[in-house]
């Protein structure tokens, strides 16, 4: 039993706390949304919101060669050529440069020659670039000079370094002006091999010098690190590169090897950003490498965007560049079949987006949900949200579902410039050779490898078989019933079409292997090696496994972690596997290169990117025309002998082109894909009135579970307080024992 003090205290906190609930639900709708992850001043500027799954693990241009690296780094860094943001097919045009790159072709002895010149008699190209003057760097402290001229940062003591944690601990930031020498500086750095750079061996066979330089420098670094660590000061400014020149202050030259058009597509790449001497040395100081601080954490560059924040495990942010340069959104150019609606802001300095901030987020359903409440702007379609998303009609078209239209939710729905690919190992004795039979043994399982059912049920439509190695939107691809693969399809109802079951095994019979059989009545068995380990992966293999079962084949699932499986293709021990590649630059030459003989792996010790290994002399002569030819009708017509060449082969099974599949609010403008394009940001625009005002009609706080909490808890209090109300309005007569009377 309760005393009367006990009582009164659970009164009173019973009535507190009834007190407290209905001022937290008044307070609630006062304040607005409950659950916004921003601040009001956030939501209601030109900032975008988007997500990260992985956070980047190198944004130092020479280093980094990931989707999701490049994502930010093509905010931040300007490498010469940009493709035009509207443009189909995907063109170059200047970026920081004043025109296009000036080409002049030099024989062996250094005579110009005549752009018509046979590519025989042309021993190098020359490539002139021309910067426009008054591109500034972003604020950073590297840049900050003493009154004598000399850089304030670039030589601090232990003693100064140790209370800087951040950028921003340094007490002052300055500027300057992009130099040609910074762009011959950062392709120096690409030639030091301690900074790994992933094209520089390829870039060793075009850039003339690069290879000495190389060598040079790489030994050189090694022996002056190892001698003296703590006084390590290497200069890159010491050595020159013989075919990268410095003109004067605007102008510089690279010479390269031969004839190579598609030179000019890596210098769009952020490997050919600029890099100031002075920012390499001031991360280099010991006290900022052990704090994180470096290149690789904390980029310098011109673009529209600095990095304001990175912290990896949680959100990254991007700021306007307070020293952008001019730069205004494209006012032609718009697509065939586009929607006009793109250039209404032709003409407007950009960026039109002045914060981005990307969140970490590892699951797609947070993602997701959060997409719905308007707290992204834009978001992808995981299979888990896709049907709540997307419909798909009969003949496989995909439209918004009236959910995502009642949003006014926005999609695009686009085939990407990448190839998707089954390779079988053309060196192993089964499944590799080039005899007729084996020919056809190749024939029979691409067409029983039916990727329109494998795009069905894995991909929810969001893909088209592969034809052949060239994807859509790259020169070279051909439409409709003459870009079939005979071998695989055939051209009814205005549609390719797969070839039937009974064609594949008659072509499996004609290679020896009558119901799958080998000659002693036991069944073909064929390996497929495969990185993909995790149980989502199982019903992936196990539709591998049926696809040869059609067959009577068995199919062995040899799963295995990454770093061994690239070592088993790269060595040539994988019999089939699974592989795929995003184009580097829109020409064929970037997809077909991974057919051509030299790129082996079994020719180049495991670091060429042929991983079938397929070498057909026939084939590598072609190839050896094409690289080093313009787009033409005799390209084109060369190109496709190589096509029938390689399908007729059937190296790979050609697998599919992936189509991405992208949801955006309606308050989203100047959404165009543009796969090729990495510092696309600075061309969207963002209405913050439209977002805010949505936001808060859609996430208005649901207050009625909390009225009826409110109700519950006075009902739990009433009755005690009636109770103690009673007890304290009671008379208490006492006995006459207790008064003392006999």
């Amino acid at each position: 039993m309760l005393n009367e003090f006990g009582l009164q205290s659970v009164l009173r906190r019973g009535f507190y706390s009834v007190i407290f609930v209905m001022l937290f639900v008044l307070s609630g709708c006062e304040s607005g949304l409950w659950n916004q992850p921003y601040s009001a001043q956030q939501v209601q500027s030109p900032t975008l919101f988007s997500s990260f799954s992985e956070p980047p693990k190198h944004l130092d241009p020479v280093v980094s060669y990931s989707s999701n690296e490049a994502a930010i780094l093509g905010q931040i860094y300007e490498p010469p050529l940009q493709y035009h943001y509207l443009k189909r097919p995907y063109e170059l045009e200047p970026l920081t440069l004043t025109q296009m790159p000036q080409v002049r072709y030099l024989d062996a002895q250094g005579k110009v020659l005549d752009e018509k010149a046979e590519t025989s008699n042309i021993a190098f190209s020359e490539y002139h670039l021309s910067l426009k003057p008054g591109i500034r760097y972003q604020p950073h402290p590297a840049f900050v000079k003493k009154a004598d001229g000399a850089q304030k940062y670039l030589h601090l003591s232990p003693t100064q370094l140790a209370p800087i944690n951040t950028l921003s601990d340094f007490g002052e930031t300055a500027s300057r002006e992009l130099v040609a020498e910074d762009y011959v500086y950062a392709i120096k750095r690409m030639g030091l091999r301690q900074n790994h750079s992933p094209i520089l061996d390829t870039m060793n066979h075009y850039i003339v010098g690069l290879q000495e330089f190389s060598d040079e420098v790489s030994l050189a670094y090694q022996s002056e690190s190892s001698e003296s660590a703590d006084s390590f000061d290497f200069d890159l400014n010491d050595y020159r590169i013989k075919g990268v020149q410095v003109v004067d202050k605007y102008n510089f030259i690279i010479r390269i090897e031969g004839r190579y058009p598609q030179f000019q597509y890596w210098l769009a790449m952020n490997f050919f950003a600029p890099i100031p001497w002075e920012v390499e040395r001031f991360y280099n100081q010991a006290g900022l490498v052990e704090k994180n601080l470096t290149l690789d954490t904390a980029p310098v560059g011109t673009g529209p965007y600095m990095l304001a924040e990175n912290n990896p495990n949680k959100r990254m942010r991007l700021l306007a560049n307070p020293n952008f340069h001019e730069d205004y959104y494209p006012d032609s150019g718009l697509a065939e079949g586009a929607d006009p609606v793109l250039l209404k802001d032709a003409g407007k300095r950009l960026p039109l987006i002045k914060e981005v901030v990307y969140s970490l987020e590892k699951e797609n359903v947070p993602l997701w949900n959060k997409f719905l409440q308007g707290y992204y702007d834009a978001s992808g379609v995981s299979s888990d949200s896709f049907d709540q998303a997307v419909s798909v009609n009969a003949s496989g078209g995909m439209q918004l579902t009236d959910e995502m239209r009642q949003k006014n939710i926005q999609f695009l729905n686009v085939i990407q410039p990448t190839i998707m690919y089954l390779g079988f190992n053309m060196a192993d004795p089964v499944v590799g050779g080039y005899s007729e039979k084996q020919q056809k043994l190749r024939q029979a399982l691409s067409i029983a490898i039916n990727y329109e059912e494998y795009i069905s049920i894995f991909l929810n439509g969001r893909g088209v078989a592969a034809q052949g190695p060239i994807p859509p939107g790259i020169a070279g691809f051909i439409e409709g019933k003459d870009g079939i693969n005979p071998y695989v399809h055939e051209w009814r109802n205005g549609s390719a079409q797969r070839q039937s079951l009974e064609t594949a095994k008659q072509l499996l019979a004609e290679a020896g292997y009558p119901g799958g059989k080998m000659r002693d009545g036991t069944s073909l068995t064929l390996y497929f090696d495969t990185p993909a380990t995790g149980p989502d992966s199982k019903s992936m293999l196990s539709w591998y496994r049926k696809q040869f079962e059609k067959l009577g084949i068995e199919l062995v699932i040899r799963a295995t972690d990454y770093n061994r499986f690239q070592d088993k293709v790269r060595g040539a021990k994988a019999q089939m596997f699974v592989w795929g590649w995003n184009a580097d630059y829109p020409d064929p030459e970037n997809f077909l290169f991974l057919l051509y003989g030299g790129n082996a792996a079994i020719h180049t010790n495991g670091a060429g990117i042929n991983s079938a290994n397929y070498d057909n002399p026939q084939f590598n002569a072609l190839f050896e025309q094409i690289k080093t030819m313009q787009n033409s009708a005799e390209r084109l017509r060369l190109i496709r002998q190589m096509l029938d060449i390689v399908r007729q082969d059937a190296p790979w099974v050609w697998g599919f082109y992936p189509k991405s599949l992208a949801l955006y609010h309606g308050w989203y403008h100047n959404v165009w894909p543009n796969p090729l394009a990495n510092n696309t940001i600075k061309y969207k625009r963002i209405d913050a009135e439209q977002r805010y005002a949505k936001q808060n009609q859609w996430n208005q706080p649901v207050v009625w579970p909390l009225l009826i909490l409110v109700l519950v808890l006075l009902g739990s209090v009433y009755p005690l307080v009636r109770a103690y109300r009673a007890r304290q309005g009671s008379v208490i007569v006492p006995d006459s024992k207790q008064r003392g009377e006999g």
